[in-house]
């Protein structure tokens, strides 16, 4: 946490040890936790949230942190449609000076789609920041959290059996009369409908358009659709058994969450504060949140504040 702290030169030869230790006290209330936050009070965050649960979570658990450690900070829902091109343009207009990102997905978006996201997380946030310097006035993005939140392409247990359907290699012979529900950018992300036919010959261009998260597991566990474009944190893959096909060739990137910031306020001390959240992320953590979401219907900014409390941030 950065502190400022005031100096006291004591030069008079006859101050008394008393008074010295009084002039100690003094140090110390400049330097309170209050004083701190006066501080860092004045860069306002502005942190952008995706119309989906998981981006909620994230956005108030990254503002609630940063609150505690002195920040002024606050979220902005960003709408329910376009989530990437909303977040950029929010970004270039100032509206947001923060977003939780994926690492692959952002890389993909800003590249127009050249595939150059790999598995390696590092390697794919550090080609995403040779890009970020162009929108707007110019992003950065920090460290990636060990939290990974990447399409997960999955089918009842029963549809799994029937068709002996276990791996997205199967697809090609096994899964051809399959229906896929997906979100409407799935026919542009290399993810998604292209990495499907590129990588596993599997032609799922004709794919149904459905909301994300729930809305997909609803269409699924009914039956209008026979396999689900889902995110691999999402608490309903365990909740519905739902079989998740294994990516046997390694066709899905490094979505790490990240977070990406305006270059202003890229300084150590704030870079610093966010790194101490993300630490604590894990792709174990986001599933238990997710849940919270919507299994218990808990709201975000309490199931942030819990999260939080737990990791001993708030």
């Amino acid at each position: 946490m950065k502190r400022s702290l005031s100096k006291v030169l004591v030069v008079t030869l006859g101050l008394s040890l008393v008074l010295a230790a009084c002039g100690k006290d003094d140090k110390k209330n400049d330097s309170s936790p209050t004083t701190a936050k006066a501080a860092k009070s004045s860069v306002p965050i502005t942190i952008g949230s995706q119309d989906f649960q998981e981006s909620k979570i994230l956005a108030e658990i990254y503002a609630q942190g940063l609150k505690a450690q002195g920040y002024t900070a606050s979220v902005k829902p960003l709408g329910a449609s376009a989530y990437r091109k909303v977040e950029l343009e929010a970004f270039k207009a100032g509206t947001i000076n923060f977003a939780p990102e994926y690492a692959a997905s952002m890389l993909e978006e800003l590249n127009n789609k050249k595939g150059e996201a790999t598995g390696d997380a590092k390697a794919t946030t550090d080609k995403l920041n040779t890009y970020l310097p162009t929108v707007g006035s110019g992003l950065v993005a920090l460290e990636p959290s060990d939290a990974v939140d990447t399409n997960a392409f999955v089918v009842t247990k029963k549809t799994s059996d029937d068709l002996g359907l276990t791996s997205l290699s199967d697809l090609a012979t096994k899964g051809k009369t399959l229906k896929l529900g997906a979100v409407a950018d799935c026919a542009t992300n290399p993810n998604c409908v292209p990495g499907l036919k590129k990588v596993y010959n599997a032609d799922f261009s004709n794919y149904t358009t459905l909301g994300a998260g729930q809305p997909i597991a609803q269409a699924l566990e009914a039956g209008a659709i026979t396999m689900g474009v889902l995110f691999s944190t999402d608490s309903t893959i365990a909740v519905k058994n739902f079989v998740l096909l294994k990516d046997d060739k390694h066709m899905l990137a490094a979505d790490n969450v990240v977070p990406v910031v305006a270059k202003a306020l890229n300084t150590a001390g704030f870079a610093e504060a966010v790194n101490k959240i993300s630490a604590k992320l894990t792709t174990e953590e986001l599933i238990k949140l997710n849940k919270q979401y919507d299994v218990d219907k808990a709201d975000p900014a309490v199931i942030a504040k819990g999260f939080l409390t737990k990791e001993k941030l708030l």
